[in-house]
């Protein structure tokens, strides 16, 4: 079976999951919809797929099986409904929403979405941190202790971009909320601490760095560390501790050269310096799960209810930053 697939949003991550569809076997990009200028007909043009600057066309057109959302986040809830309306399987972007009001207003409705939908939380499909998930499970360390995610971007997003992002916490930190409950399960407690280095986004009333502890109901601890600048690139590691061990997932480099020489030693290329090429894999995986669980009639691995804890502990990690408080969420 060949999946048809169109997608919504001719921006970047577009291209990203456009160029994905069209390299896989199984699935073919078939239409591309983005209502701003003439997006959609260059990105359509790369692979050969019809454009519109019509999204409803998107619904209404038979031809699609499936549906990649890349549109901005306050469409995501509207499009999955529509989309899941029209029978299509629905692949969505993170985060669900800007704000959870939007998701409880809507929640009647996303409780009866029988269309498989699966949230672009592609960290998990990450080979090196899906590996270290799967030892843990295997009891390679032991029982879980605590877990450390550090997730740093080499440079600040523009102020303007940041004002309307929904703040740090759901634009940045919300793909490592997925991936601390993807390993301690749901999360009772939250406590976040913000930092300004940057005055542009100081100004616009957002935090540019932040360190969050997660608690689950057995104790276990995961610390995230972010910052939206740093000098050495784009730096995306993962540490478990165990009982018994300790898994550690490395920053990929260009080439594995290392040099020693009378002025340094093992001294290594610069980190990726951009998500694009940091995940490249993880965003192909994502896509290639997504297409076998709606050709498989398989459940995707990753859930609306799972968009909805992420956007949750976001909404939490602000509150407490605000207050400098804990905030539990039991």
């Amino acid at each position: 079976m060949m999946l048809t697939i169109a997608v919504i949003g001719a921006g970047r991550i577009g291209h990203v999951h456009a160029k994905t569809i069209a390299s896989h076997p199984g699935a073919a990009l078939t239409l591309v919809a983005d209502p701003f200028g003439d997006a959609a007909e260059k990105l359509a043009s790369l692979h050969g797929a019809r454009f519109t600057t019509d999204v409803d066309a998107v619904f209404a057109d038979e031809g699609v099986d499936a549906v990649v959302i890349g549109s901005p986040t306050p469409l995501h809830i509207p499009h999955l409904l529509a989309a899941a309306k029209a029978g299509k399987a629905v692949l969505c972007e993170k985060p669900i929403a800007l704000d959870m009001k939007d998701v409880e207003a809507a929640r009647a409705q996303l409780d009866t979405v029988s269309v498989p939908v699966m949230f672009g939380f592609n960290r998990r499909f990450d080979p090196s941190f899906a590996a270290l998930h799967s030892q843990l499970e295997a009891g390679r360390i032991g029982d879980l202790e605590n877990l450390l995610i550090i997730s740093r971007d080499p440079s600040a997003p523009p102020a303007e971009y940041v004002k309307v992002s929904g703040g740090i916490f759901r634009d940045m930190t919300i793909h490592d909320f997925d991936m601390a409950r993807f390993f301690l399960g749901d999360i009772v407690e939250v406590h976040a601490y913000g930092q300004n280095f940057n005055e542009e986004i100081k100004a616009v009333d957002d935090f540019d760095a932040a360190v969050v502890t997660l608690k689950n109901s057995a104790g276990i601890v995961a610390t995230i560390i972010n910052n939206r600048q740093c000098s050495a690139g784009y730096d995306q590691r993962l540490e478990a501790q165990g009982s018994t061990g300790t898994l550690n997932a490395d920053n990929i480099r260009a080439t594995t050269v290392r040099l020693s020489n009378a002025e340094a030693t093992d001294s290594a290329g610069p980190y990726l310096d951009f998500f694009l090429q940091r995940y490249a894999d993880a965003y192909r995986i994502e896509l290639t799960e997504f297409i076998d669980a709606v050709t498989n009639g398989t459940t995707p691995p990753t859930s609306i209810e799972d968009a909805i804890e992420a956007l949750r502990l976001a909404e939490a990690a602000t509150e407490s930053a605000r207050t400098g408080k804990p905030v539990s969420l039991t």
